[in-house]
């Protein structure tokens, strides 16, 4: 038999971003990271996603650290290894849509504290809020990745996708990630969606799936045959359940085959054992829920993020009112379909869940909308996949016009006014984009910061970075 030519898959670990932050909320402190980073950097990963996401708030709000000290730590700790973030598009790490001079300014600043590969994503896939985030990510010599929110739906046929690849080629970015943040994505579609892509076109395929409904491993086998170049996995104490599926599992499954990782198992437990007590602790204080690590097949059933399910939970237990639970449930594809059916995707998932709430809550569907549900069928967020429900978008917005530009459009330059509400904390470049993000919580931050530093011994103080020994 004629020899097969190797195609080793390459392999994204997740532990220090998007592992810790689906199973203990982003509670990972830089501190506890530190000592295994030139382990990890002798690894030969692909890439090392560690920043982004949910860590920039968590970090702030919670930890009460800077998160671009810790980018720098990292980038001054992984000496071989590429680090990556997660990006909203116009989002950037908030809520709301930034203007372009803040979405370029932040890109420029991540390059320069020691991001390689820039992970950007649309809640609605629509590609003029990732347009910004590409070019400046370009122009600063980053990777520029595009993620496709994956997700299920009538509007979701294989002719979308496909041609939604070919739009992100043409925009300019250097690959693709398929993010199927529900884990609805199962094993023989993969084939069928990996093959498409692959044929559509010409830069490199990752996998990106969360282990919720069970089938992620399998999803990735597929993938990784069907011919996909990279995948997102988490170490073994870190994975599975709303997490990856497991590094050590996939770099065991295809040794000796050609997508051989050619990744060193001993290493990757030495690795392991580092990370597992951290995993008991979560687990002991109740950081960790035994109930996150299971299968939820319900995520196939009602197209809802494991995320999304905790969220939908609390929200009920707050109202007294947990019995609505399956109710809320199935009115969670009604709303999504209301409104134009979007991928249920960080801000899309907290605004559907929300108003699915309400609806189940007050008895009669809408007698209460949100100001976010509102927004996005005034065309705020951007274009959905499919047209909103027009009865409900006139109940909404009255005599108010939907807007249908890129929503960016109407958001004139802000850096200079942000600098000047924040001037009095600002010890770094940085911090302007921090308030920007999260400004009462960076307020406090700074609060606390300045609190910090007058404590310490000013012949210790780095105050070149703008790090302070407490």
């Amino acid at each position: 038999m004629a020899e097969i030519e190797k195609k080793p898959v390459k392999i994204v670990e997740t532990i220090l971003r998007d592992a810790h932050q689906s199973l203990i909320a982003t509670r990972m402190t830089t501190e506890q990271m530190m000592p295994i980073v030139e382990k990890m950097d002798k690894v030969g990963y692909h890439a090392v996603e560690c920043w982004g996401g949910a860590t920039f708030d968590a970090s702030l709000r919670f930890l009460k650290e800077d998160p671009w000290e810790r980018l720098r730590k990292f980038r001054d700790g992984f000496k071989n290894t590429k680090l990556q973030m997660l990006f909203r598009g116009q989002n950037i790490l908030g809520y709301r849509p930034y203007a372009d001079d803040v979405v370029e300014y932040f890109v420029q600043k991540s390059v320069a504290n020691g991001i390689d590969i820039i992970r950007i994503f649309d809640c609605l896939n629509d590609m003029r809020n990732l347009q910004t985030a590409v070019k400046a990510a370009n122009k600063e010599k980053a990777h520029a990745q595009v993620a496709m929110s994956y997700t299920l739906g009538d509007a979701y046929t294989m002719e979308y996708w496909v041609d939604l690849a070919k739009r992100i080629e043409d925009m300019g970015a250097s690959s693709i990630c398929v993010k199927d943040m529900a884990g609805l994505l199962v094993p023989y579609k993969t084939t069928e969606l990996v093959g498409a892509l692959k044929d559509a076109v010409n830069i490199p395929i990752e996998m990106h799936t969360h282990y919720t409904s069970g089938v992620a491993s399998m999803t990735y086998m597929k993938a990784v045959e069907a011919g996909a170049d990279i995948i997102d996995t988490a170490m073994s104490p870190f994975a599975l359940g709303t997490s990856q599926p497991a590094t050590e599992v996939m770099v065991e499954t295809f040794k000796g085959t050609p997508y051989d990782t050619g990744l060193d198992q001993s290493l990757l437990a030495e690795i392991a054992d580092y990370f597992r007590p951290i995993r008991d602790d979560a687990l002991e204080s109740g950081l960790l829920n035994p109930k996150n690590l299971g299968v939820n097949i319900k995520t196939l059933l009602y197209q809802v993020p494991g995320g999304m399910l905790s969220n939908l939970t609390s929200q009920l237990k707050e109202q007294g009112a947990e019995d609505k639970f399956y109710e809320v449930l199935e009115e969670v594809p009604r709303v999504r379909k209301d409104l134009g059916e979007p991928p249920l995707v960080t801000p899309s998932s907290q605004i559907v869940g929300t108003q699915a709430v309400f609806n189940v809550l007050m008895g009669e569907r809408y007698k209460m909308i949100t100001k976010e549900t509102k927004d996005v069928l005034a065309g705020k967020y951007g274009k959905t996949t499919k047209p909103v429900d027009p009865e409900l978008q006139k109940k909404a917005l009255g005599d108010e016009e939907p807007i249908t530009c890129r929503p960016a459009d109407l958001i004139p330059d802000e850096l200079d006014t942000l600098r000047k509400e924040c001037a009095q904390w600002i010890q770094q470049d940085e911090d302007v984009l921090t308030y920007a993000l999260f400004p009462q919580v960076a307020v406090d931050f700074f609060k606390y910061r300045q609190a910090q530093q007058t404590k310490v011994d000013a012949t210790v103080a780095d105050t070149e970075n703008g790090s302070y020994p407490v």
